[in-house]
């Protein structure tokens, strides 16, 4: 769909406790997604929104939400929501929620956020007169409504927000079950990465011609962000990191690994080298998430270790260096982890380590970059498979990636570990009209 050439928030006909609460954030200029989304949800049409995290989606969605609840003062009704949205993992939820009561300071809304990991009872009890927005993954919600603590029969609008990735989560089945329940006459919004087959079924099913919007992809990092690469063996890791992690420019960091047990094994690495890090996955429990994401911008401890998936809606300003201590095997999550850095007119610093058997991952970052990482760009070796293709052949025997990887490789015929750095240039450039994209 063709952009609008809207410039301002003030001309996207928000209501002005919306606008008052924006411009408090010292925003002022929409993202592209929101100039494309926000009329769109604001005239009541049913909209499909192409982006991933990082494009301001989540303000795409919110301030709409908030201005309807300032032109039409309904009551939500007992155990009701007016507004529900849907969030794969509990952070995005919870950051859902904040964005919510951010920009909805002169509205006061009333927000409710029905997650796992969090003892039930709290959320049946916040839900008893009803909430303008609730924010909830769909296993938990449907544990409430299958006990008759929420009701969805009064909803206005319903938002599905990273619908790839509750996709990708298995939550396809309990989507379905929950929209079944949703009144014939609702508004309904969907966001996702990505338009696998199943999504776009699932729009066509629940979506009355729906209005797309898309942002492109985005390829190629920020050049505030110093990308390097060291080529060194899955058992040097480790120590690489620790020694990385103690030079005085690293403020605060986070080290993506690709599997929670992994991120458990680095923490407890750094941990013991009297580094202060945190792990934060699926496995751990809502409270322990919230701790561990509240010492990490208290400054109390130096470095998030995290999966992917975790770190989706984590929101935090500051972050000097974003370590891949394993690479990604989708291309564009490597530029989603590495734009963790740099934010808000800074420079970062991103380091990926790299072993052998992954430089058929490297070698797909470069291709979706357009830059070489290392010279002469990354050439798989000859004989060395990905991890994830070589897991089988490797399960009972000693590969080279450590104990850290989710499967083994081969080890190389190198007596000892290389370590080499290399860095792609950082060009600086000074950032225009701050936009709000810090909250999708």
């Amino acid at each position: 769909m063709k952009a609008f050439s809207l410039t301002l928030f003030t001309d996207l006909g928000l209501a002005e406790p919306v606008i008052r609460a924006v411009t408090a954030e010292s925003y002022t200029t929409p993202t592209p997604i929101q100039a494309q989304s926000i009329p769109i949800i604001l005239e009541g049409h049913d909209l499909v929104g192409i982006a991933q995290t990082g494009t301001g989606k989540t303000a795409a969605f919110v301030l709409p939400i908030l201005h309807r609840l300032v032109e039409q003062r309904t009551n939500p009704g007992a155990r009701g929501c007016r507004t529900l949205i849907l969030a794969p993992t509990r952070e995005l939820a919870s950051q859902i929620a904040d964005a919510a009561r951010v920009y909805g300071k002169f509205i006061r809304p009333s927000v409710a956020v029905v997650i796992g990991g969090a003892k039930p009872g709290p959320q049946a009890r916040q839900m008893m007169p009803g909430v303008d927005l609730l924010v909830a993954t769909p296993g938990r919600l449907l544990d409430h409504v299958s006990t008759g603590a929420i009701r969805l029969d009064g909803t206005e609008m319903i938002v599905l927000d990273e619908a790839d990735q509750m996709l990708d989560l298995g939550f396809m089945p309990a989507i379905r079950k929950i929209m079944s329940m949703l009144p014939s006459r609702r508004q309904a919004v969907m966001f996702s990465a990505t338009m696998p087959k199943p999504i776009r079924a699932l729009a066509a099913e629940f979506l009355r011609n729906p209005r797309e919007v898309s942002v492109s992809v985005e390829s190629k990092p920020i050049d505030r962000i110093d990308q390097r690469v060291m080529l060194l063996s899955g058992e040097a890791k480790k120590d690489a990191l620790v020694t990385l992690m103690k030079e005085p420019g690293v403020e605060r960091a986070i080290v993506f690994t690709r599997t929670k047990h992994g991120a458990d094994k680095v923490c407890r690495h750094l941990e013991a080298a009297s580094i202060g890090a945190s792990a934060i996955h699926g496995n751990k429990s809502q409270s322990q998430r919230e701790r561990a994401l509240d010492q990490f911008r208290q400054g109390r401890i130096k470095v998030l270790v995290a999966t992917d998936i975790a770190a989706r809606g984590i929101d935090v300003d500051g972050i000097s260096h974003v370590v891949n201590f394993e690479l990604p095997n989708i291309p564009e999550s490597y530029v989603h982890r590495i734009g963790r850095t740099a934010r808000a007119g800074t420079d970062g610093i991103a380091v990926s380590f790299v072993e052998p058997a992954e430089l058929t991952y490297l070698r797909d970052i470069e291709r979706l970059i357009g830059k070489q990482l290392i010279p002469g760009g990354a050439v798989p070796a000859r004989g060395v498979v990905p991890p994830h293709l070589n897991r089988a052949n490797n399960q009972g025997r000693n590969g080279g990636g450590g104990q850290n990887r989710s499967g083994g490789a081969p080890k190389t015929g190198h007596s000892r570990p290389q370590q080499r750095s290399h860095a792609a240039p950082a060009r600086g450039r000074s950032e225009g009209n701050r936009s709000a994209s810090r909250t999708g």
